[in-house]
């Protein structure tokens, strides 16, 4: 006999088939049965509600919360019961002991940096091992090629030698052998932007041999955004790795109604042979540190290198003209626009939920000025909110069949982005119940059976019989995400219950503290589980 029946939901499967009124039995972890009237031990009255696959968020910034907080309310409370760690390039594995130094700097705007933490781990498998001592949810891991690069040849900014380029390769295939389920890229931070369309094609090739696939953040989603997306797609075909497009936006006022061009490149792309994917999550503006509005060139050597660099007075000069006038590449080619820069994370209470605009303003100062200083006494960790995105294009990348859902949440600023949150009811709330724009099945599918199939989990991201019992009740008449851009942590309504391999972890929309999750490996067979 089932141990639990949730009786009477509406069971939306995760194919994007049409919802229809069932029980689902669940025993050991995983579904033994779909039917009506079904016997079991306890029983969960689900009607009105509707039943489907946990979420997967293809694109989290979990690294460190998983291990500092690993009741992990954000996300549980919406739903999501897997994540995809290791994204944009750079991350805690694999390492040394001075590559985890510099990077713990270097991102600290995203993940913070606890100064009383046990980060004995090196490896993939070993941080992988950290993550099975108890987490709320499961989750998978990207080798981050900008770390392998800065093991291989730390932050120059040059081509890799072939000898650096072996050891790459080799720490790529360790990694993947060690479990991780693919490679990601960050294409506008450093050190990883060093690397040339070539270089990362050779990467790729390693992780198409594994079975893994490949998630960029690419050069440019501003000035050149097209072309940007082109050298991925290149490096697909060229690799014959699949590819995953990491918060596959149109931003900047450059590309206002550019949606279609950059969809049919897509299909031209599919149509031509590549695996493709993308995710995106459902807001207009993006997150990211203020440290990654700098050019590459003052990027390199590492953090140390840069805050010398803000130090001298000509190599300013340079970076301000840069940042201002010509567009950096860490801005994606555009001119910084300061009213559109606003501080979400810093060690100046005063600044954050303010623009570098409004700022310079009450300081009497330049808008130049006041980012230097606010990197400089943040020790280059200060985290932004960037306000540049355009409706039209959120909703026509959404609806293409290759889409899935991403939160890129910066879970470690005083005032994050609200896609912390809100993602994954943001899209069945405002884009499916409000705007129509995705059918509920469809929009199901899109969070659930089609990240599981690119990340090939074995037995997850469907309600059908042997598969983990990963599940969400929502009600789709109240579902909703309450964090908005000026209280961005609050958790989401209308989704009462939430289980991981069977277990709640939110029952009655509270969290219970479960800490059934775990790390899910790419193994020998292409699987990942």
């Amino acid at each position: 006999m089932a141990e639990l029946v949730i009786r009477g939901a509406t069971v939306v499967d995760g194919t994007g088939a049409p919802g229809r009124r069932a029980d689902v039995a669940v025993r050991d972890g995983r579904i033994t049965g779909i039917g009506r009237r079904l016997p079991g031990r306890s029983v969960l009255d689900a009607t009105g509600l509707v039943l489907c696959p946990g979420f997967v968020d293809m694109h989290a910034h979990s690294d460190l919360a998983l291990l500092t907080a690993p009741d992990h309310a954000a996300k549980v409370s919406q739903g999501v019961t897997c994540e995809v760690l290791g994204q944009d390039g750079l991350s805690y594995a694999p390492v040394d002991d001075g590559t985890l130094d510099q990077i713990r700097h270097a991102i600290a705007g995203w993940n913070g940096n606890p100064p009383d933490f046990d980060w004995s781990w090196r490896s993939v498998g070993e941080y992988l091992d950290r993550l099975d001592r108890g987490i709320a949810v499961n989750a998978c891991y990207l080798v981050p090629q900008g770390s392998v690069r800065m093991l291989a040849m730390g932050w120059d900014r040059r081509p890799a030698t072939g000898a650096e380029l072996d050891r790459q390769r080799e720490l790529v295939a360790t990694a993947l052998r060690e479990g991780a389920v693919g490679m990601s890229s960050g294409l506008t931070y450093a050190p990883g932007m060093y690397a040339d369309t070539a270089e990362l094609a050779a990467l790729c090739e390693v992780v198409a041999a594994h079975g893994g696939y490949y998630s960029p953040h690419q050069r440019s989603y501003g000035v050149g955004a097209l072309e940007a997306y082109a050298e991925m797609i290149e490096v697909s075909l060229r690799s014959g790795c699949p590819l995953h497009l990491a918060h596959a936006t149109m931003n900047f006022g450059v590309n206002q109604g550019r949606a279609g061009d950059f969809l049919a490149l897509l299909d031209r792309a599919v149509a031509a042979g590549c695996d493709l994917t993308l995710d995106t999550y459902p807001y207009l503006p993006g997150s990211t540190t203020l440290v990654a509005l700098l050019p590459s060139w003052a990027s390199r050597g590492g953090p140390a290198a840069i805050l010398r660099r803000l130090d001298d007075p000509t190599e300013l000069a340079l970076i301000r003209h840069d940042v201002e006038r010509r567009g950096s590449d860490g801005c994606h080619g555009v001119p910084v626009d300061w009213q559109a820069v606003e501080i979400s994370g810093s060690h100046s209470p005063d600044a954050i939920g303010r623009t570098v605009a409004e700022l310079a303003e009450a300081r009497g100062r330049r808008p130049f000025d006041v980012y230097r200083d606010l990197l400089v006494a943040d020790g280059l960790s200060t985290t932004i909110i960037q306000h540049v995105g355009h409706e039209e294009n959120v909703r026509a990348i959404m609806r293409h069949p290759a889409h899935t859902g991403g939160s890129d949440g910066l879970l470690a600023a005083a005032k994050p982005h609200p896609r912390a949150w809100g993602t994954f009811p943001r899209y069945l709330g405002h884009y499916v119940r409000e705007l129509g724009v995705l059918g509920l099945e469809e929009c199901v599918a899109h969070l659930t059976g089609r990240p599981a199939r690119r990340l090939r989990l074995a037995d997850r991201g469907l309600i059908r019989p042997g598969h983990h019992a990963d599940l969400v009740l929502f009600d789709p008449a109240t579902v909703a995400d309450t964090a908005t851009f000026a209280d961005p942590c609050r958790p989401a309504t209308g989704i009462p219950h939430v289980f991981v391999g069977g277990t709640r972890v939110i029952a009655d929309g509270r969290p219970t503290g479960a800490l059934p999750g775990r790390a899910l490996r790419r193994t020998a067979d292409g699987s990942t589980r």
